[in-house]
């Protein structure tokens, strides 16, 4: 078909269904190759860009004042054809064709649309591209073609099959179809939309194919027998197949006969609208799949342009007389004279050019579902506003060389392909069309799913669309409740290798399988599942540790000697206990001070030693409780002072009881004198002082400090104080059994002084008492692990407090509360008479 014009451009459709060649002799000129199989719906894109160009020429502000022609060429689905077809447009050497009174011949053509076929085009474009003649296809998907250093000059209004991969895995992981199989057909279409998905899939690393299986070119039953049981075992239950129609059938012939039901069908563009598969006897096996389809558009009057279409009867219409004449034979089923020897005795019409379009059933007049042809659309309009912006350069700041701008009467193709590059437009329908540095159109797709009605019908319902934005990148909309679903659930299909690993747990992947092929392990204890990354768990920070089904951090449990528990309740009521015994007996010396048993054991002394002892009482106190920086700077500095100025009593009163002794004996009388009571008060300061100066260094030099240990149990934090120096803390208590070693060996020989109230030998036994408990303190003390070695400190002080009160105070107590007629001045010194 062809039309004149300032500007011709070029097109290729599938006019015819299948081609045939003559048998070529090598002796002869061969004849033309001859096509037949009318295809309506390759005759209805033909005339969409018929309708584009007619369009174009009555839009005054695109291409004013500029005619557009075109001539278009059938390809009858034979790369041969079509190649040589392609090439007659760019060289205008096809037989010569009257095209009006003034011109003859058919002129070159400066841009092509077409072809449908990425076969074709990768043929043509080799060619073409050669010459940077452009080429905008509405239908070659092949995502090979997006490679500019082999075609240069091919663009396309169709979206590349990488982004249907794309758009195909979007789908997957929308609904959580990890686990898929791959049909393709074996043909640069199917071939290079499995490397597309190999690709993708490596990367993304979510999705996995159960299978890639090639479909064959022939018929081949048991080839598809083989990959239809494949498919029938497969735990894969979403399918995905690149393939064209015609290999659909054959394939889903196995599946009816194998009775393979259950599957989830995904299908390219080449059969998402195959009403062919659309039948009773398929449905209930391809029911509810889920489709990529072509963009659909509107194109206004369009339809009024088709009903305009009428057979050339006179052979003198600007368009080619065959294909019209062709299409309208088809449509009315009649011939035109003269017509085939028997067609009128056969009972057959003669088309008389009359008929009426809009009373016949055509599928050219269908204009509900436009996709292929929308693209023929807007690559028309692409060439169009390409060569608008030439035609708007202005003198002196083109882009070619010297600022130059192209000229219609003399344009080269590789002047418009520099535009076409760079062409930015809106259609009517509102979808954007630019090329990006490859050639390609910014890609939108329609998701479509096939609904089957209870009456048994078939629709293809749009739910959803993928598109790519210049702002907003890719996007994917699916509306899942207009979605079919062929199952009996009404659900989408789980297709999975291995179900999700439940939280807690970690992917061990199986060997020699896919990566979505894996079990799962429990994570470790201290360790939780991890979200983003599965293959690992990860450790719970210092302060956590992993719940009890590893599926998030908590706090760890935390130890430390409470008043909130029975131990520390039970040390904390014996030292408020021993504390008030103190205060009690502190309050019976004071109440009695003027009787002989308290005035004769130097109440001063005895009145320090019971504040002391109340003191160490006390200091256990520290040792409860979580531990605070200045507790455990205290609680040793405490616990130390408060013991050495109890033992420096201790000492000092043994002391004066050999003083006393001394100097009831003749010539004894100076014994007391240097060893008075400022002499007692001040070596028990004296010595207590050292006690405090060691603890200054000690707290100066390595302090204690509040410690979590996390060695002792790993889902617990125990808080402990750390000594800071063990050399401070051995000379603490090295001081303190220094002084109590002095006191009990300085009583020990004193026991046996003729005394009726001997308190040496009470010294003695408290001393005694006193230092046992610390030598057993030492050992369990290092072995006992957390708040024990606290419990065991605080046991060790509570039971050497009470050891020295009891032992010291407790006989006193009894001669003054139960025994008052020994509290006599004559019952103390008689009972000392009474030995020998």
């Amino acid at each position: 078909m062809h039309k004149s014009g300032d500007v011709v451009l070029g097109g290729l459709f599938q006019i015819h269904f299948f081609s045939v060649f003559p048998d070529l002799s090598f002796t002869s000129e061969p004849d033309q190759p001859s096509c037949h199989g009318f295809d309506v719906i390759g005759f209805r894109r033909a005339q969409t860009m018929a309708f584009a160009i007619d369009e174009i020429n009555r839009n005054p502000n695109l291409l004013p004042n500029v005619t557009l022609g075109y001539s278009i060429y059938d390809h009858c689905v034979n790369v041969g054809i079509s190649f040589r077809a392609a090439l007659s447009l760019a060289n205008g050497q096809e037989e010569q064709i009257i095209l009006d009174d003034k011109c003859v011949g058919n002129p070159p053509v400066l841009g092509i649309v077409g072809d449908s076929s990425s076969t074709h085009c990768i043929a043509i474009s080799n060619v073409l591209g050669l010459y940077r003649v452009p080429m905008v296809s509405y239908f070659a998907t092949c995502a090979c073609l997006s490679d500019r250093q082999k075609y240069p000059s091919f663009f396309r209004t169709i979206p590349s099959d990488a982004f249907q991969v794309r758009a195909m895995i979007q789908i997957m992981k929308h609904f959580g179809w990890t686990w898929a199989g791959l049909l393709v057909v074996d043909d640069d279409y199917g071939l290079n939309a499995a490397r597309s998905f190999q690709s993708d899939l490596s990367l993304s690393g979510e999705i996995c194919l159960a299978y890639i299986e090639v479909l064959p070119w022939d018929n081949d039953p048991s080839e598809l027998r083989r990959i239809v049981d494949m498919m029938k075992k497969s735990t894969a239950r979403v399918v995905i197949v690149f393939a064209h129609e015609s290999y659909m059938i054959n394939l889903m012939e196995e599946v009816v006969r194998q009775n393979v039901t259950g599957l989830q069908w995904m299908a390219s563009e080449a059969w998402t609208a195959a009403d062919v598969l659309q039948t009773p006897h398929l449905m209930p096996y391809l029911g509810g799949t889920l489709g990529i389809a072509i963009r659909r558009g509107e194109i206004p009057g369009l339809r009024d342009f088709m009903l305009q279409t009428r057979p050339d009867l006179h052979h003198n219409s600007s368009y080619g007389n065959n294909t019209l004449n062709q299409f309208w034979e088809f449509t009315f089923q009649c011939k035109f004279a003269p017509p085939p020897e028997g067609w009128v005795e056969g009972g057959g019409a003669l088309c008389t050019g009359e008929e009426d379009l809009e009373f016949v059933e055509t599928e050219l007049l269908d204009i509900s579902n436009l996709r292929p042809e929308y693209n023929v659309y807007k690559a028309v309009y692409a060439l169009a506003h390409a060569l608008d912006d030439v035609l708007r350069c202005e003198p002196g700041k083109g882009p070619f060389s010297g600022n130059s701008c192209g000229n219609l009467q003399a344009l080269e193709p590789w002047q418009l392909l520099y535009y076409l590059e760079r062409v930015n437009f809106t259609t009517s329908f509102g979808d954007q069309v630019l090329f990006d540095e490859n050639g390609d159109v910014l890609p939108i797709y329609d998701i479509m799913n096939w609904l089957w009605l209870p009456d048994g019908r078939t629709i293809v319902q749009n739910v959803g669309e993928f598109k790519k934005s210049t702002s907003k990148g890719e996007e994917i909309t699916i509306d899942e409740d207009q979605i079919f679903w062929n199952f009996e659930n009404k659900k989408p299909p789980r297709s999975v290798c291995s179900e999700s690993c439940p939280p807690g747990t970690r992917m061990v992947r199986k060997k020699g399988e896919p990566v979505c092929c894996f079990d799962c392990i429990p994570c470790s204890e201290g360790k939780i599942s991890n979200e983003t990354n599965s293959m690992e768990c990860i450790s719970c920070p210092e302060d956590f540790w992993s719940s009890p089904q590893r599926d998030h951090c908590v706090p760890k449990k935390t130890e430390f000697l409470s008043y909130q528990e029975p131990l520390g309740i039970c040390l904390t009521v014996t030292s408020l206990l021993g504390t008030f015994i103190c205060a009690i007996v502190l309050g019976i010396f004071i109440y009695h001070r003027s009787t002989p048993i308290v005035r004769a054991n130097n109440s001063e002394l005895s009145f320090q030693l019971l504040l002391s002892l109340k003191l160490c009482f006390l200091c256990s106190l520290l040792f409860i409780g979580r531990p605070r920086l200045w507790t455990c700077q205290l609680r040793h500095a405490a616990f130390g002072i408060s013991f050495v100025l109890c033992v420096s009593c201790i000492l000092v009163k043994t002391i004066v009881v050999l003083a006393v002794f001394k100097a009831s004996k003749p010539g004894g009388e100076s014994s007391l004198k240097w060893f008075g009571l400022m002499q007692q008060r001040g070596t028990v300061l004296v010595l207590t002082f050292i006690q405090a100066a060691i603890c200054t260094a000690w707290l100066v030099s390595s302090s204690p400090a509040p410690h979590k240990n996390t060695q002792y149990h790993k889902d617990k934090i125990v808080y402990e104080c750390i000594v800071g120096s063990t050399i401070g803390f051995a000379v603490l208590l090295g001081y303190i059994g220094l002084l109590a070693s002095l006191s009990f060996i300085i009583a020990f020989l004193a026991r046996n002084l003729p005394d009726s109230f001997n308190e040496a030998k009470l010294i003695t036994f408290s001393m005694l008492i006193f230092c046992a408990v610390w030598v057993a303190f030492v050992p369990a003390y290092i072995s006992s692990p957390g708040k024990y070695a606290d419990a065991v400190e605080v046991f060790a002080i509570l039971a050497s407090s009470f050891g020295l009160l009891v032992a010291l105070f407790g006989p006193k107590c009894y001669i003054i509360l139960l025994r008052p007629e020994r509290n006599t001045k004559k019952a103390i010194m008689g009972r000392g008479t009474t030995k020998t």
